[in-house]
């Protein structure tokens, strides 16, 4: 993609409740009207955000399930397609094959662009859905090249970095993160985390969240966009019910220079990392 580089993305921070499909897709519908009015062409809405996320077992997550030419991707093609905006959200699939899987896509006016499965699922997560075994997609779009992966995925340095190498200029996440016990004063150490791919691959990442108890689950409420050098901006949405945005320079991301001398990916000595992917007890 040349000729488009700046670009106002929004990531929106909703309520969404288990098993309440018609409330989710309004409350989702809602935001994504709103961010686009307020300048955005590309948004982002959370993980699971047809179906809700702590299931009681695997058969009420295939209970709320739906192939990707249902009603929640149906409807958010037609949003995109209104609306003149790239679309990136999650949702609980039921894919060709019969398998629930915990997935993601990217639609804008010519319909569905991309169809993303989980790969690194977490905690019960691995009792309900089917991991992917495909890469992050990679895309041109008509406002930047973008990439998308789904919540525990950004934890993966090896995974951030596949659309990184790829040209990728705006990684986008939908996310659950369940809140955890952290220090006084200390950000959430997702948050961090995603920080920290965001430095390394010098790539901007978006990463939309959601809050709203469930099933005595509480959450991070971490919606949060970085920039290549891993700082936030637009703010951060710690808690509440809302949508971050950020104007975003997406040819920054295709410098990886960090300084005169170094480069996040020229520097790179990939023939030295062999002994991270063998099995282990093999040397």
């Amino acid at each position: 993609m040349t000729g488009v580089t700046a670009v106002r993305v929004a990531c929106c921070q909703v309520r969404i409740a288990i098993g309440d499909v018609n409330g989710n897709a309004d409350r989702v519908w809602r935001a994504v009207e709103a961010a686009a009015s307020a300048g955005a062409r590309i948004v982002v809405v959370p993980e699971l955000a047809n179906s809700g996320y702590v299931f009681t077992d695997a058969a009420e997550a295939r209970s709320l399930a739906e192939p990707v030419d249902g009603p929640t991707v149906t409807g958010w093609v037609d949003l995109a397609r209104r609306l003149d905006v790239v679309l990136v959200g999650g949702f609980c699939e039921l894919d060709p094959d019969g398998q629930v899987r915990n997935s993601a896509v990217v639609v804008d006016a010519g319909g569905v662009r991309a169809l993303y499965r989980k790969a690194h699922l977490w905690d019960r997560e691995k009792l309900v859905f089917t991991p992917g075994d495909a890469p992050p997609p990679v895309l041109d779009t008509a406002y930047g090249r973008i990439a998308v992966m789904i919540c525990y995925d950004l934890e993966f340095a090896e995974w951030t970095r596949l659309p990184a190498v790829r040209g990728a200029q705006l990684l986008c996440a939908p996310v659950n993160w369940p809140s955890l016990p952290r220090p006084d004063g200390e950000r959430p150490s997702e948050i961090i985390r995603a920080q920290a791919a965001a430095a390394t691959n010098r790539m901007y990442i978006a990463v939309a969240d959601r809050v709203g108890d469930e099933r005595r689950v509480e959450w991070v409420g971490g919606t949060v966009i970085l920039d290549p050098d891993g700082w936030p901006v637009g703010g951060l949405a710690l808690g509440r019910e809302m949508t971050v945005l950020a104007d975003l320079d997406l040819d920054a991301a295709l410098d990886k220079r960090i300084n005169e001398h170094n480069d996040v990916h020229a520097d790179r000595r990939p023939e030295l990392y062999a002994p991270i992917y063998r099995p282990q007890g093999i040397s």
